[in-house]
């Protein structure tokens, strides 16, 4: 448990931040969320509902704990900055500006607790002409020029399958950025303040593109080495609508592949362009489609050629590979999946919790910082708490 004794304040919802402060908890973090009183977290309601909970929340806010808090009130900024005292880490995605509205400049909150780690996730980051602008993933992955990539050649883009920017370009820099500025303070003794842009997330993922096009590489959309320009790297349809990727880029893949597919007439031609690229992944989509998926598995699957099938989602749950590893497990009546930071013995963190429900630990963790049950009772007769 690499963060065990490491204690995190995450101010976030829905998706990003919890998902940042899941990684964290996985790794023996003590989150603490905290939440509104009217309603917390929306993501707790999202459908679909298992046992009346977002199967959605359920996912990403497991092994944590929860309290309610109004932080736009004195008294509950009052508890927030007492939990402070004893914190390592404070994780927050409102929009740029909110958290000094609220009486919580993070430049105030440094001052007074020096070793503390916030880390801002927001759309466009904390400075910038763009910073106080509203956004979600399709509006960040789009600015970030990573939409306009994902298209076949001369078409529309695609909208992306799952959440790039949120995910990938908010919740795993953040995550990295606050074990990164963990890491500093153990010998310095001094916290940071992350500043984690969403969009320059997202952006971040193409740097080889944006080196590529700086140095003359046009990198149309669907014309490029690894967009599908190329016959040896693209997706195949087959006989049952189903589809086989094929990535077989080096010559040494792609001769494998043709052995196996009994085409001898195709070798050396996989990294072809144009009009010859044409004729090739033609004649290589013929073939495809003339089995089912599960055939070419037979065929392909124990060749050296780079070759998988698209699997759905559904069939991801089943897929051997991830059974042998134990990559799924059940909580809370909900499939999830496991970090996949894993030491390399095998060895499993296990040990995870279910969601806490909205409040849960409210009491628990006033009691703890010495309130008595008075004004416990106090502090929820004035709706600073639930």
């Amino acid at each position: 448990m690499f963060l065990k004794g490491v204690k995190v304040l995450d101010l976030s919802r829905l998706l990003p931040g919890p998902f940042a402060s899941l990684l964290l908890a996985d790794m023996g973090a003590d989150v603490l969320k905290v939440e509104d009183p009217q309603g917390g977290d929306y993501a707790r309601y999202y459908p679909p509902l298992v046992d009346g909970v977002g199967a959605l929340y359920a996912s990403v806010n497991r092994s944590k704990r929860s309290m309610t808090l109004d932080l736009k009130r004195a008294e509950g900024r009052e508890v927030l900055e007492r939990l402070l005292e004893d914190c390592d880490v404070l994780l927050e995605s409102f929009r740029p500006g909110v958290m000094a509205r609220l009486g919580l400049d993070p430049e105030r909150l440094r001052k007074r607790f020096p070793g503390l780690v916030i880390c801002s996730i927001s759309g466009f980051g904390q400075s910038g002409p763009a910073r106080e602008r509203a956004g979600h993933d399709l509006n960040f992955v789009a600015r970030a020029g990573l939409l306009a990539q994902n298209a076949r050649a001369g078409e529309a883009p695609v909208v992306p399958g799952y959440q790039v920017a949120d995910l990938a370009g908010g919740a795993l820099y953040a995550a990295l950025g606050m074990c990164g500025a963990l890491f500093a303070r153990s010998r310095t003794g001094e916290g940071a303040w992350l500043d984690i842009s969403m969009s320059e997330g997202a952006l971040s993922l193409m740097a080889p593109a944006v080196a590529m096009r700086a140095a003359g590489d046009p990198m149309a959309p669907g014309e490029g080495m690894l967009s599908g320009g190329l016959p040896c790297y693209r997706v195949y349809e087959t006989a049952d609508g189903r589809y086989m990727a094929v990535a077989a880029l080096e010559p040494k893949f792609w001769e494998a592949l043709v052995g196996a597919l009994e085409q001898p007439e195709l070798s050396g031609r996989g990294m072809l362009s144009g009009e010859d690229g044409e004729e090739v992944a033609s004649a290589l989509a013929s073939i495809f489609r003339s089995q089912p998926q599960a055939h070419w598995e037979r065929v392909l699957g124990e060749v050296d050629c780079c070759v998988e099938p698209v699997r759905e989602l559904a069939d991801v749950i089943d897929d051997a590979m991830y059974k042998a590893r134990n990559t799924f497990f059940e909580l809370q009546g909900v499939r999830q999946v496991h970090s996949p930071i894993r030491v390399a013995d095998g060895r499993d963190a296990g040990g995870h919790r279910p969601a806490p429900q909205h409040g849960e630990h409210t009491e628990e963790v006033l009691s703890a910082l010495g309130y008595e049950r008075t004004a416990i009772a106090a502090l929820r007769q004035q709706g600073v708490i639930a």
